[in-house]
């Protein structure tokens, strides 16, 4: 791996990140393979604002859900053992999981396919944010009291961090040895990954590694805390040079290393229609009508993008320890300029006044959708929340809306509104949801007051007037959440949380008195979870 060289392509490349260059803050790495060229990588940034110590090339930096990849690639290495199928029962590998509704199969972990409710999502319904101390078996007991599944599985994809801390598990059962060392004797060593390695502690220390930060005001950071232990779904530690020599092993396999790269990117059609976007650990995308192959990581503090473009022989890696930055933006910003792409411009570009008619809060409630569009002004990127995250759209040269970042399901195509001024909103699998100006929230429906339970996540939630206090397996909060109306059977749950807010939706439930005996509750990543009056 060689530093960059100055030339005016570089220099340009420099110019995408000078908004993290040469400032007390953090920042991020950048990283490039392109086969029949030399590697490089470049640093912007702090690695510690308390020591000004300055982020390196060779930093490491918790890469959070580009380990799924990597979790995958030691089941499928089971599996060529003879030792796995991925269409075993996920029972047969871990007996003390409850029967569930459908059969959950080994594949469907890989695929982000299984149905299964995500195991943070569950705890963060009891109160417990990511900050907080969780070991691997608090996580586990998540999943073993769950008896809910969002859909039958292979029909939708959703991702869930569950699958992947459960296929890490059954690798470990099969083989007998940690998840870490599997890699590192099959991948990291051969490879020359010395950096990499699976780090289950969350407070460990380790050499090199970078502090990460969240953005706490214009200017100002704070230190991201991490309590979660971590496993399959993302425990790996590792720094740009791997992270390309595993990009280079993906697109030209290394002799004696095993290659994997054509069956972690086998699609797979779903069920319910159409292919899924996530293949095994990677996930299936265009970029300019380019295909692009890769994954995301997330978590507080720590932002990572690995994008392959195969047919270009292109690989860009970013990783960030500023939470505000966006390295999927930046990855493909990145892509365009080394291969002479500008950014597309769309064939009708919205005016004031079209731009205008997309801002706003949007329902659909039916189908329980629930969208804010905003913009701070002319020339401003037109920005999404939903289920409680805020992220930025971008428009395609055919006018149709993407979100800036990876593993989800959202597209507003062109025309954005149909003829009764609804917004249109594509959700994968061949769904579309329709949803309606909200002018004005309506109060909230009477009778909600009293206890609700849930077992599958061992939830006791508390309604008085517009406040919701929460009791988990773990923890019972002092803070309330807030409840908001939406319909007459439609409520909007808001819930704080360290890093980032929440939003659930509740669809009550009636006796044949009318009387409110219930709800489903809808988040990001669980679907349809049942909560019954009980006190």
């Amino acid at each position: 791996m060689t530093a960059l060289p100055p030339d005016p392509l570089h220099a340009a490349l420099d110019a995408l990140f000078a908004d993290t260059a040469d400032r007390p803050a953090p920042g991020c790495v950048l990283g490039v393979w392109r086969e029949g060229e030399p590697s490089w990588m470049r640093a912007y940034g702090l690695a510690s604002l308390e020591l000004g110590v300055p982020l390196q090339a060779d930093s490491r930096l918790r890469i959070a859900s580009v380990s799924k990849q990597f979790t995958v690639a030691a089941a499928l290495l089971l599996e060529r053992q003879g030792r796995l199928s991925q269409q075993d029962d996920i029972r047969q590998h871990l007996p003390e999981l409850p029967e569930l509704p459908q059969v959950v199969r080994v594949g469907h972990l890989m695929r982000n396919t299984s149905g299964l409710p995500d195991m943070l999502e569950l705890l963060r319904l009891g109160g417990v944010g990511l900050d907080q101390r969780v070991d691997r078996e608090q996580l586990l007991q998540a999943l073993v009291r769950n008896g809910h599944l969002n859909f039958a599985p292979g029909s939708r994809f959703l991702y869930c961090n569950s699958g992947f801390a459960l296929l890490g598990l059954i690798t470990e059962r099969l083989s007998g040895r940690s998840l870490d060392a599997q890699l590192r004797e099959a991948f990291f060593d051969p490879l020359g990954m010395q950096s990499t390695r699976m780090v289950v502690e969350s407070d460990l220390p380790l050499p090199g590694l970078a502090t990460p930060y969240l953005g706490h005001g214009p200017g100002q950071w704070r230190r991201a805390q991490h309590g979660f232990e971590h496993g399959g779904e993302g425990g790996l530690v590792s720094c740009l040079g791997d992270l390309l020599r595993w990009a280079a092993h993906l697109m030209r396999p290394v002799d004696g290393v095993p290659d994997l790269s054509g069956a972690l990117a086998e699609g797979q059609p779903l069920s319910e229609g159409g292919m899924s976007p996530y293949a095994h650990g990677l996930e299936h995308g265009t970029l300019d009508g380019m295909a692009t192959l890769g994954h995301g990581g997330l978590w507080p503090g720590f932002r990572t993008e690995f994008l392959l473009l195969p047919a270009q022989r292109l690989a860009i890696v970013v990783i960030s320890n500023d939470g505000m930055l966006n390295p999927y933006k930046k990855a493909r910003e990145v892509a365009r300029l080394l291969l002479d792409r500008p950014t597309p411009i769309p064939t009708a570009r919205p005016g004031a006044a079209e731009a205008e008619a997309l801002t706003g809060e949007w329902l659909d409630a039916q189908a329980g959708e629930l969208l804010t569009l905003s913009t701070a002004g002319s020339g401003a990127p037109l920005m999404a929340q939903q289920w409680g995250t805020p992220f930025e759209l971008q428009q395609q040269a055919d006018a149709r809306w993407l979100p800036l970042r990876g593993a989800y399901e959202f597209e507003i195509p062109a025309p954005a509104l149909d003829e009764q001024g609804r917004l249109r909103l594509r959700l994968g699998a061949g769904r579309e949801a329709r949803l309606q100006r909200l002018a004005q929230r309506p109060e909230l429906p009477t009778g909600l007051d009293g206890v609700f339970c849930n077992r599958d996540a061992g939830l006791r939630w508390q309604i008085r007037g517009s406040q919701l206090q929460v009791e988990g397996p773990l923890l019972k909060p002092a803070r309330a959440w807030t409840l908001r109306g939406l319909s007459e059977d439609l409520v909007e749950l808001q819930s704080p949380g360290y890093w980032m807010q929440g939003s659930q939706l509740l669809r009550l439930q009636r006796d044949a008195a009318g009387r409110i005996c219930g709800f489903s509750l809808d988040s990001a990543r669980i679907k349809g979870l049942l909560f019954q009056r009980c006190g």
